[in-house]
């Protein structure tokens, strides 16, 4: 039987302990020489012990060592796998949800604080949709094949212990959108989680295990390592207790977990274009690409990050979009922007979540996801109250278009025709198979610009927060496995297909 042993009992233990033997000592001072050095030789035993053991055991799932940190979920998961049933599951995952939206707030301010990236009440809103739309126990579903040869089953099985990495940009979120998702196909996991949102996360690793725990569910179902580093990420990867990676970031975090010659199912980078033809009801599109560009400010992968109108309905789109909120850049604030938001590749090196070393241009960390306000402010312009994306006219080769720069900034480039702002997009999707959008009534149109980008979400007059499920239907995700080819995962993408065969023997009277 596995003991959840918490921070606050091991103290206890000790109190006790140390309360029991001054009590002791004070009655043998009475009648012997008992120095004070041996009761601190004894108190100090007592606490290296304690370290140790928390040390070991680590305190709601979070560990001083990855090692720990992996063993302790393998061991939590093969308890799961043996005891717990799937209405079992399914009961840990509802409670999942109600405590992630009870604390829905907290989550996000901790985000929020710690990383100093997006927008507070976006990143409430974000915990919610992934407590609220992560498909649970619901989305495994088991196939029968029966006829005059027998029965054959095919089951939706667990991989087992799983290793996770988690970004900056969605860290918590994606936390508990895996959690959900694994643990309700019977796996534990052990997430390797982003140096920056470290504290964060740990309070949400904290949560969802007390949340278990709470529910009869097994200890350190979830884990993850205090202070993650590469050389952490590096023994998580190795790891033979690890039977399947999962990695939400960039194109070199994939193709580090491909290279560990496990499993791997990898969300990479994307840089979402939206066309918008003359067909389209220009408002209503004006509207969805400020609602989705600047949602968390533009930190969302399958945020609009680039716009393609056709010349004769761009003047209508941009008028259309300042009537809402958006704040046009002339061309000297432009320069201006890109000279503080901007950084030159001088040395020709890959960076963020690009793996093209020629980019001229690679985008400022002190920028990425911060208001639209701040960037008026560098400026020296007194920004309105209600402004959240900056918009600009740009040519198709300008680093904006062709960086994920996860900014509040949106260009736009106008074109000739459909053929020409279809060639644009798929060039500048630089084929992540992420994410488009197309604003339009003309299904032809919408069918064939879809053909030609082949991206795993496509969203056609919405804004791409639609195409996770929020103001649209369908369940969500946090990891998109566009690289891997698994796309929007869910419970079923963490499992392994079992097939149990039942063939009936017999015989046959001749005669």
């Amino acid at each position: 039987m596995k003991l959840g042993i918490t921070e606050r009992d091991i103290q206890k233990i000790i109190q006790s302990v140390l309360q029991n033997i001054e009590s002791v000592l004070e009655k043998e001072e009475t009648t012997s020489t008992v120095t004070p050095l041996k009761f601190k030789m004894i108190t100090n035993k007592l606490e290296q012990q304690s370290t140790s053991l928390k040390q070991s055991t680590g305190i709601d799932g979070v560990f001083e060592r990855i090692e720990d940190a992996i063993e302790s979920g393998h061991k939590a998961q093969q308890l799961f796998i043996k005891n717990f049933q799937l209405k079992d599951r399914e009961k840990i995952i509802q409670a999942i949800r109600q405590g992630v939206l009870n604390e829905k707030e907290e989550l996000a301010r901790r985000v929020y604080e710690e990383t100093g990236l997006g927008r507070y009440e976006d990143k409430v809103a974000k915990h919610e949709l992934t407590a609220l739309k992560t498909p649970g126990t619901e989305d495994l579903k088991t196939a029968a094949f029966s006829g005059d040869d027998g029965l054959t089953i095919v089951e939706q099985a667990p991989f087992g212990l799983i290793g996770a990495v988690t970004p900056v940009t969605n860290p918590t979120e994606t936390i508990i959108n895996n959690t959900i998702g694994m643990v309700a196909a019977g796996n534990a996991v052990v997430f390797n989680v982003h140096p920056s949102s470290r504290k964060s996360c740990a309070y949400a690793v904290a949560l969802l295990n007390r949340i278990i725990r709470e529910e009869g569910g097994p200890e350190n179902l979830v884990t993850m390592v205090k202070d993650p580093t590469m050389e952490t990420l590096k023994l998580l990867t190795e790891s033979q207790k690890i039977r399947l990676l999962v990695g939400t970031g960039g194109v070199g975090l994939v193709k580090t977990l491909l290279q560990s010659g496990k499993k791997a199912i990898g969300a990479g980078a994307g840089n979402p274009p939206v066309i918008v033809d003359e067909t389209a009801d220009i408002e209503h599109a004006a509207k969805s690409i400020i609602e989705g560009a600047a949602f968390d400010n533009n930190l969302l992968c399958i945020a609009e990050k680039e716009v393609f109108v056709l010349e004769k309905v761009a003047d209508d789109l941009i008028f259309h979009m300042l009537n809402h909120g958006a704040y046009m850049l002339d061309q000297n604030q432009l320069n201006q922007v890109m000279s503080f938001a901007l950084e030159k590749n001088l040395n020709d090196v890959s960076i963020g979540c690009s793996m093209d070393r020629s980019r001229e241009y690679h985008i400022s960390k002190k920028w990425v996801g911060k208001d639209a306000s701040l960037f008026l402010q560098e400026l020296g312009v007194s920004p309105p109250s209600n402004v959240k994306l900056l918009i600009c006219e740009v040519d198709f080769n300008h680093p904006f278009v062709q960086l994920e720069q996860m900014m509040p900034v949106l260009p736009i480039v106008r074109v000739k025709n459909l053929d020409e702002a279809i060639e644009m997009a798929v060039q500048a999707e630089h084929g992540n198979r992420h994410t488009a959008l197309m604003h339009s009534k003309n299904i032809d149109n919408l069918t064939k610009f879809a053909k030609a980008v082949e991206t795993t979400i496509f969203v056609k007059n919405a804004s791409s927060l639609a195409g996770v499920g929020f103001g649209g239907e369908g369940y969500t995700t946090m990891t998109i496995a566009g690289p891997t080819g698994e796309g929007i995962t869910s419970a079923k993408t963490f499992t392994r297909q079992r097939r149990c065969v039942l063939a009936e023997g017999g015989f046959r009277i001749i005669g």
